[in-house]
């Protein structure tokens, strides 16, 4: 059988294929092959594979080998079997002006259901799986709950969509990060600079704009906070990732932005993976060392809090 080369074509040969496997109640693969000549057997293969995933097909042990088995050949159409495996992971096989991007274009991203935006990043499907079932899938997975996206792994949403692919997946945490950062660049631009001028201010700003560091890392990180003569923050940096020790967080590393970013004062941030924000002694230790130096260098330390799921601490409240 010529390879297709055109849509008619291709759907004609599947069609012709899975005609002829329909009409034996159980077959093995290498008995397809042999009535298939003309067929790859990759061809062969995925055809069968597909079906078996469907539960169309069930394998069956026999003394001659496997065989496969329909489970109910009068239910199976095999014009709309066929139709979705060509057309059902495209959108392009939607009316033009129904596709999630066309609806973009037309009537801007908030227009468009969760769903349509899932399956813009999504792109394509796979074989019984759309893009847009994909994104049907996913969005209704997490209706309520849609800030557990940015956590979960790829193995993790593939159980909820076959159709997620790596590229797919990068593209979805992507967005989600993109859009984090448009919304907090958005907060920053409305409110008004703040000053950490006390211990209150200072823990109320480290949970705002820490939040990831102490609910999301499973490894401790030592960040500051560069402020300006006003007290309010120029900008952040992280120094260290690691179990924070006196030893190991060198002075230089920790005021080198500071005197880039021509700091007057620096606020210390620290996370705790465990969730509990109770200072330890080594916090202590590494405060204190940090502060010597910054008296040397004439860069005030207003405060070094830690934060945790369960709260923040001041360590300037508790020495």
């Amino acid at each position: 059988m010529p390879r297709a080369k055109t849509p008619t074509d291709r759907r004609t040969r599947y069609i012709s294929f899975i005609e002829r496997i329909v009409s034996f109640e159980s077959f093995s693969s290498e008995e397809v092959e042999a009535w298939s000549e003309s067929e790859s057997s990759r061809f062969i293969q995925g055809i069968l594979r597909q079906l078996h995933q469907e539960g169309l097909l069930f394998v069956a042990e026999s003394p001659g080998g496997i065989r496969y088995r329909w489970l109910d050949r009068s239910k199976f159409n095999s014009d709309a079997w066929v139709d979705r495996l060509l057309c059902g992971n495209q959108i392009t096989a939607t009316p033009q002006e129904e596709r999630p991007r066309e609806r973009l274009i037309r009537f801007g991203a908030e227009r468009l259901k969760t769903s349509e935006l899932l399956a813009i990043l999504i792109r394509s499907g796979r074989p019984g799986e759309s893009a847009m079932q994909s994104g049907e899938l996913i969005a209704n997975r997490f209706n309520s709950q849609l800030e557990r996206l940015r956590s979960l792994s790829q193995d993790e949403i593939k159980k909820v969509s076959r159709a997620v692919s790596e590229a797919a997946y990068c593209q979805i945490m992507a967005g989600i990060e993109l859009g984090r950062r448009v919304h907090e660049s958005i907060e920053k631009t409305k409110a008004p600079p703040k000053r950490i001028d006390s211990s209150s201010a200072a823990i109320e700003y480290c949970q705002k704009e820490f939040a990831r560091l102490a609910l999301d890392r499973t490894q401790e990180e030592f960040h500051i906070v560069t402020l300006d003569t006003k007290l309010q923050p120029i900008s952040h940096h992280q120094i260290t990732v690691g179990t924070l020790d006196a030893s190991l967080v060198a002075p230089r590393e920790v005021f080198r932005p500071a005197i880039r970013d021509a700091a007057a004062a620096v606020l210390l941030i620290h996370n705790h993976p465990s969730g509990d924000p109770t200072p330890s002694r080594q916090d202590f230790q590494v405060t204190e060392r940090l502060d010597e130096a910054a008296k040397i260098i004439g860069i005030q330390v207003i405060d070094h809090i830690v934060v945790a799921s369960r709260g923040a601490v001041s360590i300037r409240d508790r020495s």
